[in-house]
């Protein structure tokens, strides 16, 4: 596994959406195979340049990533992952978000199309960010689940490989891009960074799937009925689209904040993520150390 956290990947950024658009370039995933697509392998050297660029003169920042984000977290990540496909990379998408359709019914929907230039040829990407729990099972296998329950691992692993990477082999596909002009076969890659957490109570061991690379982003899970004031004195709430990638602040944690972030859970039961830092010497910054998830006593069963 990495680091507690992805401080590696902690830079300057004084701008939100350039923060999360260098962390996407290069955050492990969570799903290793032979379709997987790998930015770093396809970035030019010069790209952390220009992110630090944008972040100096923000004028230079592409448009979308001014706008303010989608309230959906997926929304959002398409939208870095867009900015990475054109503004980075330089290649071309031919189609977003298009839906395949049959009779009346949809069949899925294809996240990117998307020209390569480096290796000349035309990609289907499929893309997801991911955020999953560990939960040893008694009786039966241990099973990873989002903060919404409903949302699996397994599952999620499942349907990219199976069904939204598959799409491209359909009739009802080949006749949609034919209608589009595109002719070529497509390659399918997929690309789902995240991080896994762990169960907290210093015994409990659980297994990882084997198609989650060792290098995987993780942090940890507890009940919030079990945690003190004095745990969470030096952390904050995350909010979405703040998942993304370690986090950053200037003034000091507000204990007041967490707090009522875990009454909220115990309130409303949902889980909530947080971030416990630390205050550089040197910058004055405080800075992410860890991030860990607490959770209602009804979690899972209710997520």
């Amino acid at each position: 596994m990495s680091e507690n956290t992805d401080t590696r990947l902690l830079l300057p950024f004084r701008h939100p959406s350039v923060r999360h658009l260098a962390w996407t370039c290069t955050a492990p995933q969570l799903l290793h195979c032979n379709q997987s697509f790998e930015p770093a392998c396809y970035l030019p050297t010069t790209y952390l340049q220009t992110l630090l660029e944008w972040d100096r003169e923000p004028a230079r920042i592409p448009k979308a990533l001014t706008e303010a984000p989608p309230r959906r977290l997926g929304f959002y990540f398409e939208r870095l992952y867009e900015s990475l496909l054109t503004d980075l990379l330089g290649w071309d998408v031919l189609l977003k978000n298009q839906q395949i359709q049959t009779g009346g019914r949809t069949l899925g929907e294809l996240d990117f199309v998307v020209f390569n230039r480096t290796d000349d040829r035309i990609e289907h990407h499929e893309i997801a960010i991911k955020f999953y729990l560990g939960v040893p099972g008694d009786n039966e296998p241990d099973r990873w689940y989002g903060p919404n329950a409903r949302d699996r691992l397994d599952l999620k692993t499942d349907r990219l490989l199976n069904q939204q990477a598959q799409l491209t082999r359909r009739p009802e596909t080949h006749h949609l891009l034919e209608q589009r002009g595109i002719t070529a076969p497509l390659v399918s890659r997929v690309f789902m960074p995240g991080y896994l957490f762990y169960p907290d109570d210093g015994t409990t061991e659980i297994s990882v799937p084997p198609t989650t690379p060792a290098d995987h982003l993780h942090g940890t899970w507890h009940y919030a009925s079990q945690i003190r004031r004095a745990d969470i004195a030096r952390c904050v709430p995350l909010r979405k689209p703040h998942w993304i990638g370690p986090w950053s602040q200037t003034t000091e944690p507000d204990p007041a904040d967490s707090e009522a972030a875990l009454a909220l859970i115990l309130q409303r039961n949902i889980p909530q993520l947080f971030a416990e830092l630390e205050r550089d010497s040197a910058s004055g910054v405080w800075t992410e150390q860890r991030r860990f998830f607490l959770v209602p006593n009804s979690w899972p069963a209710n997520g």
